[in-house]
């Protein structure tokens, strides 16, 4: 880690606002920070003191526990809240209950929203430091961070990799990250999925889009599935899950595509027997657990980072 790099984001609002040289600083914080969760006593005094409030307004697991951990295990003074539990059930507008979130003085509001850009405006009426946890179908930063983690320490690098994404692209914002982050580390990134699954214009965030999944997964390093996203589709987009999964689901005929050393991954949770099958997802490739762990050591260098870390000038 270069003692001397000068981390200047306050917010992390997604991974367009990264340089390749921020996302190496991130991923080298959190290298440092992943042996404390091995340790007998998971805990450090790092961000003793500090205020940090999960503020999710859309069903988590993952990511809302993994962000608590991680502030947690700095010894930070943690705050859940859910938009079941908050005043927005009384008509209250999100700005106007982050100003009330604001007066209390929390150092950061971590946000999960279903509207594209909530913590973008959050970021410009409040003073607390910002976190992504996902934004409608913008953007996940610290799953891609997660993701790009993964997959560097198991291939020791990201440039010249191939990065196959299949499934549900239109509505993903992991996906939307993901390609974003592999393709400023040099990574070629290939994506598949039904062609009411593609949005326009995905060659300006810098993924290939493929005619089939076979050519996507042909000769990749990493496969990666994704969640059909029901929940942000007013009509149904594919016939059904049945024809899906036999087109499009990842399973062992599928991999023979891709390298012998492919790596297997999916951002959670994951439909079984839909975009991947259970023997893959629990095969000797699948990494989808590692992901989860590394998910704690990224959030933890987010946090500290935006707290005026040893990056931050």
């Amino acid at each position: 880690m270069k003692e001397t790099y000068q981390f200047e984001h306050k917010h992390i609002l997604g991974v367009e606002q990264l340089s390749p040289a921020d996302i190496y600083y991130i991923l080298d914080t959190a290298n440092s920070f992943k042996e404390i969760s091995s340790r007998a006593i998971k805990k450090v005094p790092t961000l003793r003191g500090k205020t940090i409030v999960n503020f999710f307004f859309e069903p988590s697991t993952r990511t809302r526990l993994s962000f608590e951990i991680a502030a947690k295990r700095m010894s930070a003074d943690t705050f859940n809240i859910s938009a079941s539990t908050s005043s927005a059930t009384k008509g209250e507008t999100l700005i106007d209950t982050a100003r009330n979130l604001e007066a209390m003085n929390p150092d950061i509001i971590i946000i999960r929203h279903s509207s594209s850009g909530a913590p973008g405006l959050l970021a410009r009426h409040v003073d607390s430091a910002i976190i992504n946890a996902g934004d409608g179908t913008h953007e996940h930063p610290s799953q891609a961070l997660l993701d790009i983690m993964t997959v560097r320490e198991r291939k020791g690098r990201v440039e010249g990799l191939k990065i196959a994404i299949v499934g549900d692209i239109a509505h993903s914002r992991v996906a939307h990250s993901n390609i974003l982050g592999f393709s400023k580390l040099g990574a070629e990134v290939c994506v598949a999925g039904p062609a009411t699954f593609m949005p326009p214009h995905l060659d300006s965030l810098g993924a290939q889009v493929c005619d089939s999944v076979q050519d996507a997964v042909a000769g990749a390093d990493v496969v990666m599935a994704l969640r059909i996203q029901k929940e942000r589709q007013d009509d149904p987009l594919i016939p059904s899950l049945r024809e899906y999964a036999q087109f499009y689901g990842i399973n062992r005929e599928l991999l023979k595509y891709a390298r012998p050393d492919a790596l297997v991954m999916h951002p959670g949770p994951i439909n079984r027997g839909v975009e991947m099958n259970p023997d893959v997802a629990d095969g000797e490739n699948s990494v989808i657990l590692e992901q989860v762990t590394n998910g704690v050591a990224v959030r933890m260098a987010l946090l500290y980072l935006v707290m005026g870390g040893e990056g931050n000038s």
